[in-house]
Parts: C-alpha cells; structure tokens; sequence
C-alpha cells in the first residue's frame, strides 16, 4: 500500500460548522477527520447510523479533540431529506455544506424509494432537495456549498429527464449523467447566488482517480481494498488513496483563495492525481440552458423549489 500522505494546510476553522454527507466512508471520511483536524465542528451525515457513529469514533481516535457530530441522512429517500433539513436549519450556523455522498455504480437498474434511477436520484436529487431545502440557512450563514463531480462528466450529454427514469440502463452511463448533473447545478447556482446578490458560494470539486487501493484504514473501519501486486503497479501510475482524493474537495470546503463558481481537482495529469488546483471542466458542465432545465425538472422531481 502506498504510504499515507500529508494534506496541505488549511486555515483554522474554530468556530466554524461544517456539514459533510457521506462521511461514514471514503471521501467524505477522509473529508471530515481533515476538516475537523484543522478545528471545525463537523456533521457528519450519513444513511445507516451505525457505520456514522464508527466513523465519528474514528474520527475521534485519530483527532485528538475533534468535535463531530451525527445527522442521519438517506440522500435516495426525499422524506429522509426532509427531516434533515429540519434538523440542520437549528443548527444555528452553517459555513459550508460538503455534499459529497454518492451512489458508484449499480450493475443492475436500481431505484430510490422516490423512484428515480438509483445513482441519479441520490448524487444529485437527493443533494438537490438538501441544499434547496437548506438555503435560506444557508445564505444567512453566508455558507459555501460545495458539489462534488467526477472526472467521467467528460464522457456524459445533459439528457437529464431519461436519467431520472432510463429507457435503457448502463451503470457507468449513468454515474456519468449524475455526476453531470451535480456539476451543472453547481456551476449554475454559481452564477444565480452572484446575480441575487448572496452571500452564499457555490464551488465544484472532484477527487481526481482515487482508489481503495491506495487508502488507509483507521480504527473500526476498514476503509482500504486488497490489491494484488499488478493492481498496485497498475493503478499506482494513475491513482491516489481517498486520503489524498478528499484534498480538493476540502480546500474547496474551508480554503483560502476559493470563489464562488470555482472547479477545484488534483492538479496532476489529466486531473487524476495531485494536489488541490483550479482546474478546467469541460464544456457540457457548462450549459447554462441545460443547467436551467435541470434545476426546473429537480424541483419537479423532488418537489423541492430552490429560492435565493
């Protein structure tokens, strides 16, 4: 296994509340021990409650006083969603939402309990319906709302309707659409936020190619994958641990020099490795129309409108 690295600093973030969905594994682990490491009160959101208090437990053993918290979330359940909402509007203070919880695949065509596509309907409606849900907190709190995107976005066209309910089903093509889709939402509330004149941001970031190959594990969790020597060689000329994948994504949570409307990812080849940049998106992120359309067919979905 590769030897753990060291994240780049981050300002002190003491007194600050930072919300983190998914964080009972992968990045969004990784995510929350970094952001409380550097002295933030973090939420640590997830599905199943068990494996988000071993997470926090972990997060403690690693941290020496780390303060972290649990918010039960199911991203595929809108009505799970929506007590979420309710219990992080009284929080008071939030200062950046990392929606980073994500659906990775799903050999066979799966559904949320809403029925949408499985990996559509978590990645982007069910962080759609929270952040919608949350923003006038969020504005309040001039937070910053980070969206987390993928690499296979190059590979996708913003056919956003049959993603939610697929004709035909592909696993990857599918990831691709929702991943998409988190980026073209993100891109757009950019530019809403500034045109309403908010004091909310809204940032992108990906992990690059980050791999269980190359993650360590902490006590109580096994956050890392066997791999045998060829995999290593392999994927060690391309990939990075999920230690070292969640660096953009909490530079874009709590860094310095980050504006709204930014695409934060590893700055090595391709975007694959690295440390945290502004990089470059490709231009289907981009489509301010289709990104309109989106966020029209995401209130219809979720049933959830998005007022700045």
């Amino acid at each position: 296994m590769r030897h753990e690295s060291q994240p780049p600093a981050l300002p002190r973030q003491n007194g600050k509340t930072i919300i983190v969905t998914g964080a009972s594994a992968g990045l969004g682990y990784f995510a929350s021990e970094q952001l409380a490491a550097a002295g933030a009160t973090v939420v640590m959101a997830a599905r199943d409650e068990a494996r988000g208090r071993a997470a926090m437990e972990a997060v403690r053993t690693t941290v020496a006083g780390a303060d972290v918290r649990f918010q039960q979330l199911d991203l595929a359940n809108l009505n799970s969603v929506r007590r979420a909402v309710d219990d992080l509007a009284g929080l008071g203070r939030i200062d950046a939402l990392l929606a980073n919880a994500g659906v990775i695949g799903s050999q066979n065509l799966q559904f949320t309990v809403d029925g949408f596509e499985l990996q559509f309907g978590t990645n982007h409606l069910g962080h759609f319906a929270l952040i919608a849900g949350l923003m006038p907190a969020l504005a309040l709190s001039h937070s910053r709302v980070v969206h987390v995107g993928s690499i296979s976005h190059r590979w996708a066209r913003p056919d956003f309707r049959r993603a939610a309910v697929p004709a035909k089903y592909s696993s990857y093509r599918s990831y691709a659409l929702s991943k998409l889709a988190v980026m073209s939402f993100g891109f757009e509330l950019a530019h809403r936020l500034e045109a309403a004149g908010s004091k909310a941001s809204s940032v992108v970031a990906h992990p690059g190619y980050a791999r269980k190959y190359f993650t360590p594990d902490r006590p109580g969790l096994q956050l890392s994958q066997p791999a045998s020597r060829r995999q290593r060689l392999l994927f060690g000329l391309v990939a990075q641990g999920k230690d070292a994948g969640a660096w953009p994504l909490v530079q874009a949570a709590a860094g310095d020099g980050v504006h709204n409307g930014d695409y934060w990812g590893p700055d090595g080849r391709f975007q694959l490795t690295g440390n945290p940049a502004v990089v470059a998106p490709k231009r289907n992120a981009l489509e301010r129309n289709a990104a309109s359309r989106l966020i029209d067919l995401s209130e219809e979905f979720t049933g959830v409108r998005l007022r700045l």
